[in-house]
């Protein structure tokens, strides 16, 4: 399971959540997103560094990142 860190009104995270949502339909990759806004920790760590995808709290990709990154980082 990947995670998506994001937080509202934000461009770059709606492109990434937008990549994400395409790949998945040609993999079978799951991800859940979490606002960062909605937990201080978070917000302090990925604040500067959002959208943020994980695994197993490994950050694969971060920042603007779209189809051809998340083919390379998750199915490559």
């Amino acid at each position: 399971m990947y995670t998506l860190y994001t937080r509202p009104n934000c461009g770059l995270c709606e492109e990434a959540k937008s990549a994400l949502t395409l790949l998945q339909e040609d993999y079978p990759i799951d991800f859940r997103e979490i606002n960062i806004e909605e937990d201080e920790q978070l917000h302090e760590q990925y604040m500067l560094m959002i959208p943020v995808l994980t695994k197993q709290e490994k950050v694969l990709l971060y920042g603007n990142f779209g189809y051809g990154e998340l083919l390379e980082a998750l199915i490559l």
